[in-house]
């Protein structure tokens, strides 16, 4: 017997029948004599609708209405599957996240968790009761309901497991688990019983879309087990654990690859001290985010500083460092939208020599220019062509023995 929280996302909810198959995994779990939490997440289609009618009404439109909107599609998920669970005959209700009370700061659109006062669903679960919470949502120190931004509803379930002191949070989601990189490229990708926190947290922050960044941050903090595995398949799932409890530490985990990469050469920037603050303070005060950075050093006190970014944000960050370079007095912008990102991550890293090195002779093999090049501990990162993305990430699954027999 376990306390456990099921997450559902928008795919798992999309409608009323497979609402009823939510509740049949449900009740399965409450008839094995576990204590069960769940959490929901909008139908599938609806947040993005929601979305649509606040940026239609008014593009500068209030945050704090805007949240009040966007996370009516997860009250009305959580109240429908209740209902669903109720008919079989589960006792359960829903809970919005001012009920619980889920508490944030006052970051509308994007607000992060200060605390969760689980005690009462606790009790109510010892009672054998279902509560059934609405995902991606809490109240700010407002008293205003706020939402934790795209992807939330992860968040919300890992949060609330560390809160209530759950064995493991199961997100249910459309695949099956978590794969050595993404199954429609590779057809010999191999699905992974387990992956430590750090690996999936590297693989999320650069492209791999199974679990959301701040939900893995999150567990690896808190120290929950998460499992993810399909909502359409009785199939096991994919155990993200900490790297303790992984015997057998491979080289390499997983390649992730972002094709939502845009690469920006500042060019001939006055090579002296304080001017990668000029160019990146203005970056980061218009909440652009930059990844990759090389600085090439140039001749007669020249230099070039090259760096990526999300390719959604080329305009603005074109626009802020051209708005700021008469006091920079570099000659140049170069911008390449057409690039992608491929990275290999594994802990194994730390103890095995030669990772880099691999992938660059494999990519050399394949004609592949390597344009931009990033590492940490456990991962490397290339910038290469759009074009050579799936070549790329094929020829490096092979390289590094991770296609399934």
């Amino acid at each position: 017997m376990a306390r456990i929280v099921m997450k559902f996302g928008g795919t798992s909810v999309a409608d009323l029948d497979r609402i009823r198959n939510v509740a049949a995994r449900v009740k399965r779990e409450v008839d094995a004599g576990h204590e069960v939490a769940v959490v929901v997440s909008a139908m599938a289609g609806v947040t993005n609708q929601l979305v649509a009618w606040c940026q239609s009404l008014s593009p500068l439109h209030d945050a704090r209405e805007y949240d009040a909107v966007v996370a009516t599609g997860e009250q009305v998920t959580a109240g429908l599957t209740a209902i669903a669970l109720q008919e079989l005959g589960v006792e359960a209700r829903s809970w919005q996240g001012w009920q619980i009370p889920l508490l944030t700061d006052g970051a509308h659109g994007k607000a992060r968790i200060d605390r969760i006062e689980g005690a009462e669903l606790i009790r109510r679960m010892q009672a054998g009761q279902v509560p059934v919470v609405a995902g991606f949502q809490g109240i700010g120190p407002d008293h205003r309901v706020t939402t934790l931004g795209r992807g939330g509803s992860d968040t919300s379930a890992v949060a609330l497991a560390a809160a209530l002191h759950a064995e493991r949070c199961d997100i249910y989601t459309d695949v099956d688990g978590i794969y050595t990189t993404d199954p429609r490229i590779v057809a010999k990708a191999r699905k992974l019983d387990r992956i430590a926190y750090e690996e999936m947290l590297e693989l999320a922050s650069v492209g791999a879309k199974v679990l959301q960044t701040r939900s893995v941050e999150l567990a690896m903090k808190e120290r929950v087990r998460v499992q993810v595995l399909s909502s359409f398949a009785d199939t096991p799932g994919s155990l993200v654990v900490d790297e303790d409890e992984i015997v057998e530490k491979a080289a390499v985990a997983g390649i992730a690859y972002s094709r939502e990469e845009a690469k920006l050469t500042v060019r001939r920037v006055p090579d002296r001290p304080g001017i990668a603050a000029a160019i990146f303070g203005p970056l980061a005060a218009a909440g652009i985010n930059v990844d990759m950075i090389v600085q090439n050093i140039g001749a007669d006190g020249l230099t070039d500083m090259t760096f990526t970014l999300p390719r959604a944000d080329l305009p603005r960050a074109r626009k802020v460092l051209d708005g700021v370079r008469a006091g920079i007095g570099f000659a140049e912008l170069l911008a390449d939208a057409d690039v992608a990102k491929i990275s290999v991550v594994g802990v194994g890293m730390r103890s095995h020599a030669g990772v880099a090195n691999t992938m660059f002779r494999t990519l050399a093999e394949k004609g592949i220019n390597i344009q931009v090049i990033s590492t940490s501990e456990i991962k490397v990162s290339v910038l290469i062509g759009a074009e050579y993305t799936e070549l790329a990430v094929r020829a490096l699954h092979t390289a590094y023995g991770l296609d399934a027999a």
